[in-house]
């Protein structure tokens, strides 16, 4: 990639600008800091705020090179060994510091040792690793995960798995036992006993998965507005984590709605959503988040505008969002996602992603967006269009009490009564939709017969019900016929008016 497009990319994980040579100890820093994560790159010469190419003294560079040099060699451990190039824009000249993503981890600072010199990268700045960060790069540097760690507190055979065995023989129809469990390196002997692994204790309804994990679990909340100052509903899943992306997919099932669209000549029925995406969002969500970090849970967050899920722990180095067709595959927890796997709750390796970016073609309405957050990564689905339909929610609002006002004003009492009536009728519909309101769904695109409407419901012909209903449409001025004057005619049909077309839209809203 060329200068000119890199220096328009925002400081982060994997880059950073430096408009002179920092001070040994920050240069150190950032150095080590991408070691221990992904890699990344230093250009030197490049102011970061304003971003601009100031470049460095041509008969300097050899000599800040070689600064560079002394200092990740004298203040780096284990030893990093980067690319340090030169380059030139617009007449100006650049020093690029290349760091490789590390295999001897934890790298960190010779003069403060690892439990005090181990950085790492958040965000676009480094931070001071604590142990239980230090602990995930050395099972990194052994190729181990958290999940395969054994728990010595009680043998396999005292641990309470019987749902879980339960739920694996229903998805895979293969029995739990002992052979198997071994396989799925569930289970490990020492000393001629069995113990679990972390993972078998997460998969159990055991007391020690409470007492061991009580922040492995999912918050959800569905807040009013597009602020989390006020909540409409919670729910914490606090169930084994076999069952817990199902759970807490189901709870933003609740709160999304679901309408009707046109497609080509047909008027079909979707989410509001792209649910799909959103269920592998939050299976990868449970899969994959680093239960290294203690206290952290995954949190399902709705709003009016976008649906948001958090997952603990960055996203693995090999794994880039921005190239999300492209199928790409890295976890984290090796014990548990091949078991998720079998048991069918994610899909084929690498297939998650092009999921969500093949769903997402079908939502033009909906932007895809996901960032690291702290230690976190999140995702959002937002809503492009929810200010526009604020308005137009709001114009409806207007201009059917205008013209509710107007009729109030200028009718007599039966009008009146009317009005009262469809209010009553509004009310009802919110609370439990009935055949008044479906009507007028089944009207709303092209006039109907009678007929037609009774065949719509299945009926063979105008039950008694419907006949009442729709002389109450009429009756409310929501409906009326194509033909008025001949009441009779053969070719008579119903067709929604404005007035029922505003009362859908409230109803809708």
């Amino acid at each position: 990639m060329v200068i000119k497009e890199i220096i328009k990319q925002t400081e982060g994980r994997r880059l950073e600008f430096k408009e002179t040579l920092p001070e040994n100890a920050d240069l150190a820093n950032t150095i080590i800091a991408f070691a221990n994560d992904a890699g990344g790159e230093l250009y030197i010469g490049i102011r970061n705020n304003p971003r601009e190419i100031v470049g460095l003294p041509e008969d300097e560079l050899v000599e800040i090179e070689e600064q560079i040099s002394n200092i990740i060699f004298d203040r780096c451990y284990p030893a990093i060994l980067p690319d340090i190039t030169f380059l030139t824009e617009e007449d100006k000249h650049i020093i690029r510091v290349t760091v490789y993503r590390g295999s001897a981890l934890p790298y960190y600072r010779k003069d403060k040792g690892k439990l005090k010199g181990t950085y790492i990268r958040v965000g676009s700045s480094n931070r001071l690793a604590d142990e239980e960060i230090i602990a995930e790069l050395e099972r990194r540097k052994r190729n181990i995960s958290f999940d395969s760690e054994l728990v010595m507190n009680k043998p396999a055979n005292e641990l309470n798995i019987e749902d879980f065995k339960q739920e694996y023989q229903d998805k895979t129809g293969e029995a739990l036992d002992t052979q198997a469990l071994r396989k799925l390196e569930l289970i490990k002997k020492v000393n001629g006993t069995e113990y679990p692994t972390n993972a078998l204790v997460l998969f159990s309804d055991d007391d020690l998965r409470r007492s061991l994990f009580p922040f492995v679990k999912v918050e959800c909340a569905r807040f009013k507005g597009i602020t989390s100052e006020e909540f409409i509903d919670q729910k914490s899943i606090l169930t084994n984590i076999a069952t817990q992306a199902e759970e807490a997919y189901n709870f933003v099932l609740r709160h999304i709605n679901k309408g009707a669209v046109v497609e080509g000549v047909y008027t079909v029925s979707r989410w509001e959503y792209p649910v799909k995406a959103i269920r592998e969002t939050i299976r990868n969500a449970v899969v994959h988040r680093d239960l290294s970090l203690s206290g952290k849970d995954i949190k399902v967050a709705i709003y009016d505008d976008m649906v948001e899920i958090t997952s603990p722990g960055l996203l693995p180095p090999s794994i880039d969002y921005a190239a999300m067709e492209s199928r790409q595959s890295d976890a984290r927890n090796k014990v548990i996602a091949p078991i998720f796997k079998r048991m069918g709750i994610i899909d084929q390796w690498g297939n998650g992603l092009k999921l969500i970016a093949d769903e997402l073609k079908e939502y033009p309405q909906i932007e895809f967006r996901w960032k690291e957050t702290g230690l976190s990564f999140q995702v959002q689905f937002v809503k492009l269009d929810y200010a526009a339909q604020q308005e137009l929610q709001q114009d409806s609002r207007q201009e059917l009490g205008q013209e509710l006002g107007l009729e109030l004003e200028q009718q007599l009492e039966q009008q009146r009564e009317l009005q009262r009536e469809l209010q009553r009728e509004l009310q009802r519909e919110l609370t439990n939709a009935t055949m008044y309101s479906e009507v007028l769904y089944k009207i709303v695109e092209v006039p109907l017969s009678r007929k037609e409407i009774s065949e719509d419901f299945g009926q063979k012909q105008v039950s008694g019900q419907l006949d009442k209903i729709l002389s109450k449409l009429a009756d409310d001025k929501l409906i009326e016929h194509t033909i008025p004057e001949i009441k009779n005619h053969p070719n008579q049909k119903l067709r929604i008016t404005k007035r029922g077309m505003l009362f859908l839209e409230l109803l809708k809203k």
